[in-house]
């Protein structure tokens, strides 16, 4: 895992649906980030059992800052929690974050709005009485 550049890393593996989700979902939210193949890596594959209570548990997701000691481990996240740990520790990372037009925590602004919006929609869908 020495040659990751990208503040953020997914971890994953080849056949697993929920790797491929989150990916596909990824790459739709403009955001950039490198992949490692956890069956490819094996240092890999131990800092995901080193975060996962032993298991390689994927998709990992390892969200670096500025201060690499304040990096987050997120195991198994929705596309929200990715782009919430990003806008929170390496902003600069976030989709249009370079736009000369909208700096970026303006940005962040209107992230965390389209987040809170989303998680809005999905709290009402799961309230008491709601069709499961």
């Amino acid at each position: 895992m020495s040659d990751v550049d990208a503040p953020v890393t997914v971890l994953w593996r080849p056949g697993c649906p929920f790797c491929a989700m989150l990916l596909r979902r990824l790459e739709r939210s403009g955001l950039t980030f490198d992949r490692v193949d956890i069956w490819e890596d094996p240092e890999a594959a131990a800092w995901v059992r080193s975060v996962a209570d032993g298991n390689e548990t994927v998709p990992t997701v390892r969200i670096v800052g500025a201060d690499p000691d304040e990096a987050v481990a997120l195991v198994n996240p929705s596309v929200s929690d990715v782009l919430a740990q990003v806008a929170r520790l390496a902003p600069d990372a976030l989709p249009g974050s370079r736009r000369t037009a909208a700096p970026s925590g303006a940005w962040s602004s209107v992230l965390f709005a389209r987040l809170e919006r989303l998680r809005g929609r999905r709290d009402r869908a799961r309230g008491p009485g709601a069709p499961r």
